[in-house]
């Protein structure tokens, strides 16, 4: 397991240091979390038993993670990716109505043509990074018709451009065609983005598809969700170009709970069907190191 400071420690060093980073110009630390449901307590289709304090309590855990990241990784995270948020009010309210007011966070959102509300979301520190455009890339089918699922968030940065991907679920025919389009859609945006002269593309997000334990040979106990008996890792990055990822699975004890059925743990998710259950997401975090190419001006030094 991850080991962690005190919460109380990260908020002293949060406070009195003003958010600062303590890693080089050239490095930036990111994250992406699938948030499992986050909906406005406001919302028609919010969960049944999903009200005001609920999500104040979800938004405190997510804030309280990322300051736990800062801890184990030396910095703020200077890019978090989202995926499973309803909308901007969500984003507003996680960084108006906790610590991370501190932390100097911009949002990058749109909203999809999603059927279940949910949509990619991205957070940046505008005191490390320069947003040059952000747009949504819907995926088509051959037609050209916009499908009803998920956009691939676009946001490019100076030297560096990032795609939040969250692609379609195996459950369902049709839904392996559907993966493999929002791939292919992925790497020709990525190949585009190459071509127009981004030093890097970094793309990250919950692929619903456990890609990385067979290939990566992880051990049976490690993954970002939990299905069944068997963890699996379906959340993770492809970067191309001229930089270099190193990436973490952070699973602090607080996100996890004991597996009754299945034996050993299990991320702690926020509602089991109708259940309230008190945890943040199905899903664990993921931590990238980012090494960029040094490029005069890729990233604000501080």
């Amino acid at each position: 397991m991850t080991k962690l400071p005190s919460f109380f420690t990260l908020l002293l060093l949060l406070l009195s240091s003003g958010a600062r980073a303590s890693t080089p110009s050239d490095t930036l630390t990111v994250v992406f979390w699938n948030l499992e449901n986050f909906f406005d307590y406001h919302s028609a289709s919010r969960p049944a038993g999903w009200n005001r304090r609920r999500f104040e309590v979800k938004c405190n855990s997510i804030c309280k993670t990322l300051l736990d990241i800062s801890g184990a990784s030396g910095s703020l995270p200077d890019i978090v990716g989202f995926a499973e948020v309803e909308n901007r009010y969500v984003l507003s309210s996680l960084l108006s109505r906790t610590l991370l007011r501190k932390a100097g966070y911009s949002i990058v959102h749109y909203e999809s043509p999603d059927h279940r509300g949910i949509d990619c979301a991205l957070l940046y520190r505008k005191d490390r990074l320069k947003l040059l455009s952000s747009e949504p890339k819907h995926l088509c089918d051959s037609l050209g018709s916009v499908i009803s699922t998920r956009d691939i968030l676009l946001s490019r940065f100076e030297n560096l451009s990032v795609l939040v991907n969250h692609h379609p679920s195996k459950l369902g025919s049709g839904k392996d065609d559907l993966r493999r389009l929002a791939f292919q859609r992925m790497e020709n945006l990525a190949d585009s983005l190459l071509k127009q002269g981004s030093g890097g593309v970094l793309c990250i997000g919950d692929f619903n598809d456990d890609l990385w334990t067979k290939r990566d040979k992880l051990p049976d106990n490690q993954g970002t969700i939990k299905f069944n008996s068997k963890w699996e890792k379906i959340d993770g990055f492809f970067c191309y170009g001229q930089i270099e990822v190193q990436e973490k699975v952070f699973d602090a004890p607080y996100l996890l709970e004991k597996d009754k059925k299945w034996g050993g743990l299990k991320p702690r998710r926020t509602f089991i069907g109708p259940r309230y259950n008190a945890g943040v997401s199905d899903h664990l975090p993921i931590v990238l190191k980012v090494y960029l190419p040094e490029v005069k001006g890729s990233v604000k030094s501080q």
